[in-house]
């Protein structure tokens, strides 16, 4: 065994503890910040901001690989049905995009509602679902905050009001009452401080064996 990452999960049809509303609300007025939505209709540019933002966030990361330019165009065409407006979020601080939050719809629950197989009507359902990704749950894969800033307040800051933000639109517009965080590194402990701070809690363990070849 060489490396643990867990996953978190939390009921979000509740408003977080007071000290992070405290601090979210202390963003909303610094004028400084932004957080806006992705633009779809502009995704290939939005597409190359994430990626940017990851490759330096995630650099000294154990076991990251950079993403390459083809791979970010290809990435972003692929994962372009499975994004929503008001799921997925760009900070910036002064202008400049810094840090970003990806939220996805949990496909896993209409897959289960078709037994697994698109044939011969379950492509249907799946596509009725993807114009209108109702669920339970919500799954945020990747967010990142651009290394000059981490270990910083305002990385802290920038993270609580994207995860506040989304949190409100995947209720109100979805119907979900649960998130899932992860994967995230056992020593990520920025990372571990937000989830503590929101009041999740571990759900998932997972372990990365290493083998010579």
């Amino acid at each position: 065994p060489v490396k643990k990452l867990h996953t978190y999960e939390l009921d979000i049809t509740h408003e977080f503890p007071p000290i992070v509303q405290r601090i979210v609300d202390a963003g909303k007025r610094n004028p400084r910040i932004r957080i806006r939505p992705v633009e779809v209709k502009q995704f290939a540019r939005e597409a190359a901001i994430v990626i940017d933002i990851l490759n330096d966030a995630w650099a000294d990361n154990w076991g990251f690989v950079p993403f390459t330019a083809k791979e970010a165009e290809y990435g972003g065409k692929k994962m372009t049905p499975l994004i929503r407006e008001d799921l997925n979020m760009v900070a910036e601080l002064d202008g400049e995009p810094v840090a970003f939050m990806l939220t996805w719809s949990n496909a896993n629950e209409p897959i289960q509602e078709i037994g697994g197989k698109l044939l011969p009507f379950g492509w249907i359902k799946m596509l009725r679902w993807l114009k209108n990704p109702k669920c339970n749950t919500m799954r945020v894969p990747l967010m990142g905050v651009k290394k000059e800033y981490q270990n910083s307040r305002l990385a802290s800051q920038l993270a609580f009001m994207m995860i506040e933000y989304i949190r409100r639109a995947a209720v109100a517009n979805y119907g979900a009452k649960r998130g899932e965080i992860g994967w995230i590194l056992e020593d990520n402990k920025g990372m571990v401080a937000i989830a503590d701070a929101i009041d999740s809690h571990g759900n998932k363990e997972y372990l990365i064996y290493r083998k010579s070849l």
